[in-house]
């Protein structure tokens, strides 16, 4: 079921594929201080698509040339592992010292993409994001790649992706069109600013346009929080 959403890499002469690399674009120019290399992806609430784009946001950097490391940080309902058909263990394995880095990175079917899994589903999640050792872990794969594309959980039911938000250099945030409400996307957003978050931008999910996808039924949209307050 999730394999047949990598558009970029199933589809890739798509009208989404093509999002996604306009997307990748904007990516690259979206910090113009500093280096751009962490970029944790989040929605308000549950259901807004934020795994699966920041799955095609991965795969589209790495067909671009970058060396790409997906991470996935949601330690309550995980995907990525699902999405890329790979095993289940990483992060919370070496987070409670089951072994290093080195032992859980994966190799993907995409050429140079690679998955840290979440691992096992521990009892204190926020608690091991908010970790020296994840701090580390960061600094470890950051190492290792051009980028570091991070799926967290939702903004609002939970406080891990605020633990997160300050150790990472940009923040995209995924919104459902129709899915969640203006009102819960803006408490969202001031969460995320609270805690010195950078948002880089909003990617408009499940916006209806059959005429340009055909048989497909939502697009991909970008918005640059950076660049309106550029201009």
């Amino acid at each position: 079921m999730y394999r047949r959403q990598l558009i970029v890499n199933e589809k890739p002469r798509s009208a989404i594929a093509e999002a996604y690399r306009a997307f990748r674009t904007n990516l690259q120019y979206s910090k113009i201080d500093g280096q751009l290399k962490s970029i944790l992806f989040t929605s308000s609430g549950p259901g807004e698509g934020k795994s699966v784009t920041a799955a095609n946001t991965a795969i589209a950097l790495a067909q671009g040339g970058a060396k790409v490391i997906i991470m996935d940080c949601d330690l309550r309902r995980p995907v990525q592992h699902l999405i890329f058909g790979r095993v289940a263990t990483g992060i919370t394995n070496v987070l409670t010292g089951e072994g290093t880095v080195a032992d859980y990175v994966q190799d993907t079917d995409i050429p140079n993409l690679r998955i840290l899994a979440s691992g096992p589903i521990p009892p204190n999640p926020s608690e091991l994001l908010n970790s020296n050792k994840m701090v580390a872990i960061l600094s470890e794969l950051g190492s290792q790649a051009d980028y570091l594309i991070i799926d967290t959980p939702p903004v609002l039911p939970v406080t891990d992706t605020c633990v997160l938000a300050p150790k990472v250099d940009g923040i995209i945030m995924v919104i459902g069109a129709g899915v969640v409400r203006p009102a819960e996307a803006q408490r969202a957003r001031e969460a995320l600013g609270r805690v010195n978050g950078l948002i880089l931008g909003i990617m408009v999910n499940r916006v209806k346009s059959d005429a340009m996808l055909g048989d497909y039924s939502s697009y991909c949209d970008y918005y640059s929080e950076v660049n309106k307050t550029a201009n």
